[in-house]
């Protein structure tokens, strides 16, 4: 009798699973098993994961006939708006000394409906299958969560609601792999926030590029600190700010503590302007075959500290000079890169949990006020973003200036 009751058992227990699973039942023609059906239309009759979006007639239809065919085409569709958002044209680009350049950079997912459909014919539940691409980003549950509450409210909400809506789908638009550690500059905060395990590290005000050299939507891994870092001047600032102002003034190099170099060594032999043909190279775009350094010291435009995240950009973090900025309500001042209010801050925290150098090493080098490199060891991600809504760790849900005009480029397709 106790080997029965065992088996019996043994056989409930995988009732249960099956039915928790969405596979109980046998699949139909298109693969769908009735628990599936179920779990998918009660993602859709709340939209869980905000991402209906131009599909609202296709769900009334598929709702009301329930046709496996519909819902897999469905399926398949809101896996796509799911993993790559419903932003019309998301890629935004202008141009900067004559030069085409991307503004706002995205990163797609390849969604295979094939995939999918092997996925539901396997028996997969339908959030297992929309598992791979659900945005790993706190802020993408968070800010669906407030735009739910706001739909609650009806029409006295409705454009904050779109508002939040738009930027929940720039968050499908970030990389997949946001890590467990990492940093977001938010541009239109005029922030930095240092998240580790989805909670708040440290935060502090940042000043951002100018209008028409915005600071540019991308990711990458921190790889490096530079302590008492030379500018090297890029070629574009050097023709149009650099070249001009030494045309004008003999003495601008001295005033500005910078030297000529071959290239951006400062031990290559050094050149005097009177070497080369300055006028040839003022304004227009493409390379220049001298270059300009600013050489380290204590009044160095990039500060102290530099932290190096590789990008085609050439965008980075770093201290800075103009300490009266941070105190404007609106900090856009720079060239593209991020200026920290609180370099030794940032320096502090990143050394001691991502690098292996101790504090007295660290120290040492920074009064030495000689180019010294940290190479960091534990993985942090930098992502500048673009979120005109951020919700805090404390739940509230907050509104910044479209400083870009990002949301006026930016349309939703529904």
């Amino acid at each position: 009798m106790k080997l029965g009751k065992i088996r019996v058992n043994i056989v409930t227990t995988a009732l249960a699973v099956l039915v928790f699973s969405g596979c109980v039942g046998v699949p139909d023609s298109e693969g769908w098993r009735s628990g599936q059906k179920s779990d998918f239309l009660k993602i859709l009759e709340t939209d869980k994961y905000a991402s209906i979006c131009n599909k609202e007639a296709f769900y009334s239809k598929v709702k009301t006939s329930q046709s496996s065919t519909l819902m897999t085409k469905l399926l398949v569709a809101y896996t796509e708006n799911l993993a790559n958002g419903c932003i019309v044209d998301p890629v935004l680009t202008s141009e900067v000394h004559g030069k085409k350049v991307t503004d706002y950079g995205v990163y797609r997912q390849k969604v295979s409906s094939s995939d999918l459909k092997m996925k539901l014919k396997a028996g997969e539940s339908i959030e297992k299958i929309l598992a791979p691409y659900v945005p790993s980003y706190v802020q993408f549950s968070k800010l669906v969560a407030h735009y739910h509450a706001l739909e609650i409210q009806g029409a006295s909400q409705a454009a904050l609601a779109k508002k939040v809506h738009l930027n929940i789908d720039r968050v499908k638009l970030m990389k997949q792999d946001i890590g467990t550690d990492y940093a977001i500059v938010n541009i239109p905060e005029f922030k930095v926030h240092v998240i580790e395990k989805e909670k708040t590290a440290i935060s502090m005000a940042v000043v951002v590029g100018k209008k028409n050299l915005k600071t540019p939507i991308f990711s990458s891994d921190l790889s490096y600190i530079t302590l008492n870092p030379q500018w090297s001047v890029p070629d574009s600032i050097a023709r149009h700010e650099v070249i001009p102002g030494l045309l004008k003034d003999p003495k601008y190099l001295t005033k500005k503590r910078m030297v000529m170099r071959k290239d951006y060594n400062l031990k290559s032999p050094a050149l005097t302007p009177s070497s080369v043909n300055l006028a040839a190279y003022k304004g227009g775009k493409g390379p220049v075959p001298f270059k300009f350094i600013e050489v380290p010291s204590k009044k160095n435009g990039l500060g102290r500290v530099k932290f190096i995240f590789p990008n085609r950009h050439n965008v980075y973090m770093h201290d800075t000079q103009s300490k009266y900025l941070f105190k404007r309500k609106v900090r856009t001042y720079s060239h593209g890169c991020v200026r920290l209010s609180d370099p030794a801050l940032m320096l502090s925290h990143v050394s001691k949990n991502y690098t292996t150098a101790t504090a007295t090493e660290v120290k040492e080098d920074y009064d030495s006020l000689e180019t010294h490199y940290i190479k960091i060891k534990k993985r942090l991600a930098v992502h500048t973003a673009y979120f005109t809504t951020y919700v805090d760790d404390a739940g509230k849900l907050t509104v910044f200036p479209d400083i870009y005009g990002y949301d006026k480029a930016q349309k939703l397709n529904f």
